[in-house]
Formats: structure tokens, sequence, C-alpha cells
């Protein structure tokens, strides 16, 4: 068998009633390469006016990377090193925590205009040497990440290095993240560099390896084996992990 184990995202709240999709981590799976938590938000339609109860209120992280990644809609990241930054589909915001951060994720946008939320947010973990470094934030614009479009296929390099592209965002340890759009009917298969890999269907339906896929829901790969992957529908999908870097219980 090429997949590992399949999991679906469970509701859970974030507090003040904004509910996210959680994938990992999975008490069968924590983990994917550094991949400790995988959060599938929304789409969430959000009318003008909207409770400043959504918000995201100021939190501590530690030894661990914030990644957010949007497909439409705004968020506007606050955090202790003094960054504001609003993130807009397309981009990322990857905050380091290090030694220690708070920051807070605000829908100020949502909140004049009203906007359609969707997007991932995943944690990764740093390896224990870099745990203790120093917090940093970075944003990169859509234009500052590789893109290749190929067989119905538009892809964007999030994070890390596969099929000789290489994206600006700094890792810490062996990492890929990566966003397809596929029509439907296209085929790509999943890079086979790194020992673990997964595959999340956000929106559409996919096989992988033969094996149906529904939105909201994740394949986990069984090492470097298989991983080719058709849409059956047109669809958001997210192809991510790297070197396992030993579980860790996170802030």
């Amino acid at each position: 068998m090429s997949i590992e184990r399949i999991i679906d995202k469970r509701t859970h709240d974030l507090g003040g009633g904004f509910v996210v999709g959680r994938v990992l981590p999975f008490h069968a799976r924590r983990m994917v390469g550094p991949f400790i938590f995988f959060d599938h938000l929304g789409p969430l339609e959000l009318a003008p006016g909207i409770p400043r109860e959504l918000d995201v209120r100021p939190h501590p992280h530690i030894g661990l990377s914030t990644v957010t990644y949007l497909y439409s809609g705004q968020i506007t990241h606050r955090d202790s090193l003094g960054f504001e930054q609003e993130i807009r589909p397309g981009e990322v915001n990857w905050m380091t925590a290090g030694r220690g951060i708070t920051h807070s994720e605000r829908l100020e946008y949502a909140r004049t205009n009203g906007a359609n939320m969707h997007g991932i947010q995943a944690w990764v973990a740093l390896p224990v040497e870099d745990e203790e470094t120093a917090p940093s934030f970075d944003h990169l614009e859509g234009a500052d990440l590789p893109e290749w479009q190929e067989g119905g296929v538009r892809g964007r390099l999030i994070a890390g290095a596969v099929d000789g592209l290489r994206a600006a965002t700094k890792v810490h340890s062996p990492t890929f993240y990566e966003h397809w759009q596929m029509e439907v009917g296209a085929q790509r298969s999943v890079t086979q560099s790194y020992s673990e890999r997964a595959v999340y269907c956000a929106t559409g339906e996919i096989e992988v390896d033969g094996t149906r896929l529904a939105a909201g829901q994740m394949a986990v790969l069984d090492g470097k084996s298989g991983g080719g992957i058709q849409a059956l529908q047109p669809g958001q999908v997210m192809v991510l992990g790297g070197e396992p870097i030993g579980e860790r219980y996170l802030l």
C-alpha cells in the first residue's frame, strides 16, 4: 500500500466561535515531517461588523514556526516583536517562535468589508537545537514564491525545496510545502525526495494512488512509495512533508 492512512479533519474551536477543521495532530499520526499542526480555516462567509470575539486573541508560542496561507479573505497579524502585517491570498506569514513570542490574528478586513475566509494554518516544529533561537517574523508576497504550471496544475512552492525549486522562506529542517490548483483530469506525482509526505484535499475531489480523497481529508503516504494524484473535480490541494525531527508537545 502506498497510503499509510487517511485522516479526516475534526471540528476544533479556536475560541470565540472561530471554528477550524483540525487534521494534525492525529492520535495515530501526530506529525508529518516537521508539520505538527495542520488546521483548515473555513470556508466561512463573514458579514461586515463581525464581533471582535472572533479574533484570535494574543497568545504565546515556543519552539515552532506558524505558517498562514490563504485562498481567500485577509487576516491581520500582530506580534510582540512589533510586526503588524496583513496577509492576503497567495501570500505567506511565517512566524518563528523560537524561545518565545506572542501574537494575535485579527479579522479587521472582514469586519469592515465582509469576506469569505478560507485558508490553511500549519505549525512546523523546530529541531531541538533550534528551539531556543531568537523569534522572528517573515512575510512573503506571492511574487516571492516559486510558481509553475503544467498539465492542468498550477503550483506554488510555499516553503522548502522540491523539483529544483527553492522558496525564500526560512526553514530549519528538510521541509517542503506546496499549493496545487488542479483542473479536472489533471495528474501529477508528489516528490519522492522526502521520507514523510502527505496530501490534503482542501476543495474538490482527488484520487491518490487510486484512492478517493474528498475535501477535508489528508492521505499520509507510506514512505517514499507512490504519490500519484489525479483531480476528479477542480480543486485546491496541499502537498507537504519533510524529514522527521521527533515528536513535540508545543504551544
